[in-house]
C-alpha cells in the first residue's frame, strides 16, 4: 500500500536508494524475512524492531475484582521454544543486516522473556552494541499476584552494523532536547494510552502492545536525519511510520496483519506534514561542514592586515593573505600561533581569536557561522 510522507527525497540518491524510491513510505505486507529480501542490500539507514517477546505468561490474569487483563495471546507471539525463538530472530536480525547500510544503526526492543536472547544473538553476527537505554513506564501494569516485582521498564537495545560503523548519533540535538542536559539511557515515559491508544469498533486495542510515540520520537530525533530511511520490520499499527512522518524521515515498514495494516495506513495518513525548516536540529561543531580559515579571507569576512587579539587583549596577531597569523617571531595558522603565544601543546583558534566588531570583541568563529548559515 502507497502512503506518501510529503517530505521530498533527497537530491543526492545513488542507485542503491533510487531502487528503493517505490517501497519509500509504504507497508509491505508479509513476513519480514521474505519481505527484506526484496529490498536492495544497504539500502536503509536505521532500524526499529519491535518483535514478539515469546511471552511465558503461564496461563491467564485476573485483577482483584476478577475481571481478565487484556495481555499478549496471539499467536504471533508464541513459539514452540526457545531454541525455536533463538532461530526466528536470528532469521530476521540477518536480514536486517543485509539491507542496513554500513554506517546504520538498529534498536530492539524487548523485555525480560527475550531481550537477553536478542543481545546474545546480535552479538554473534557482529552487529556492535552501542547502548542500552532502559524505558521507564510511568504507568506500567500493576501486579495482580504479588509474586514478583512489578514490571515497570523494558529495554531496548541500540547497536551499529559494525564496530567501525560511523554512526548517526545527534549529541547536541538530544542536549537541546532535554534542557542543555545530556540525555541519559534511562526514558522515563508513560505507556500508550488514551487518544494515542487505537482501538476497534468494539472498543477493544486494535493492538496489544503499541508503543507511545514520545518513545520513536526519541529514538528518530537521536539517530537519523531527515530524508533517512526508517525500516521496521514488525510495524504494528505504525508508530515507526507516524513518527517518522511527523519527524521528515522515510519508512519503510512490513507487517502480516491486514488490521493492523489497515489501522497504521489511515494513523500515518492523518499525520500532518510539518515544514522542513522546523526539522532542522541543533549540529555539533564536528558534524558541521569544515571552513578552513582563508574561507573568511576568500568571503571579504576579514582583510589581510587586520590585527586579531585574544578576548581580553593580552596577545595579537596580524592575519596574512594566505591565511597564517603572524604574532612577533610566531607565524602559522591560527591554532598554531594561538598555543605558541601561551605557551601551550594546542589551542582552538577559533574561539581564541577575536576581532573588532563596533567597538565590541568578537570570536572569529561567528564569522565562520556566517559561512556555514549560508551554506
Amino acid at each position: 500500500m502507497r502512503m506518501r510522507s510529503n517530505v521530498s527525497l533527497r537530491s543526492d540518491f545513488d542507485q542503491t536508494e533510487a531502487g528503493l524510491a517505490d517501497r519509500l513510505d509504504t507497508i509491505m505486507k508479509g513476513d519480514c524475512v521474505a519481505q527484506l529480501e526484496k529490498l536492495p542490500k544497504h539500502s536503509v539507514d536505521a532500524i526499529f524492531a519491535d518483535p514478539p517477546y515469546n511471552l511465558q505468561l503461564g496461563g491467564g490474569l485476573t485483577r482483584p475484582d476478577q475481571s481478565e487483563v487484556d495481555g499478549v495471546t496471539d499467536a504471533w507471539d508464541q513459539f514452540e521454544s526457545f531454541e525455536a525463538y533463538d532461530a526466528f530472530t536470528r532469521a530476521w536480525l540477518l536480514a536486517c543486516k543485509r539491507v542496513l547500510k554500513p554506517n546504520g544503526t538498529i534498536w530492539v526492543i524487548g523485555s525480560y522473556h527475550n531481550i537477553f536472547r536478542v543481545g546474545a544473538i546480535m552479538q554473534d553476527i557482529n552487529f556492535w552494541l552501542l547502548n542500552d537505554v532502559v524505558w521507564m513506564k510511568t504507568n506500567p501494569m500493576p501486579n495482580f499476584r504479588g509474586k514478583r516485582f512489578t514490571n515497570a521498564h523494558e529495554t531496548m537495545i541500540w547497536a551499529s552494523r559494525d564496530k567501525s560503523s560511523k554512526y548517526t548519533f545527534n549529541y547536541e540535538a538530544l542536549k537541546a532536547f532535554n534542557d542543555d542536559v545530556q540525555m541519559r539511557s534511562d526514558w522515563t515515559l508513560p505507556i500508550c494510552t488514551g487518544h494515542e491508544r487505537l482501538k476497534g469498533d468494539d472498543g477493544k486495542k486494535v493492538h496489544p502492545t503499541q508503543k507511545p510515540e514520545s518513545l520513536l520520537y526519541r529514538v528518530l530525533l537521536s539517530s537519523t536525519n531527515p530524508g533517512d530511511v526508517v525500516l521496521d520490520p514488525f510495524f504494528g499499527t505504525g508508530t515507526t511510520g507516524a513518527v517518522a512522518k511527523k519527524l521528515g524521515r522515510h519508512f519503510i515498514g512490513v507487517e502480516r496483519d491486514r488490521d493492523y495494516i489497515a489501522a497504521a495506513q489511515a494513523r500515518i495518513d492523518a499525520v500532518e506534514p510539518v515544514d522542513l525548516d522546523a526539522l532542522k536540529t541543533t549540529q555539533s561543531k564536528r558534524a558541521a561542514p569544515r571552513i578552513p580559515f582563508g574561507r573568511l579571507l576568500e568571503e571579504g569576512l576579514l582583510k589581510p592586515g587586520v590585527e586579531l587579539t585574544d578576548k581580553r587583549g593580552k596577545f595579537s596577531a596580524m592575519v596574512r593573505a594566505d591565511g597564517s597569523l603572524v604574532s612577533g617571531s610566531h607565524t602559522g595558522s591560527i591554532h598554531k600561533v594561538g598555543a605558541l603565544v601561551q605557551g601551550l601543546d594546542a589551542c582552538n583558534g577559533w574561539t581564541y581569536w577575536h576581532f573588532d566588531k563596533d567597538g565590541a570583541q568578537e570570536p572569529i568563529d561567528s564569522l565562520r557561522q556566517i559561512i556555514r548559515d549560508a551554506a
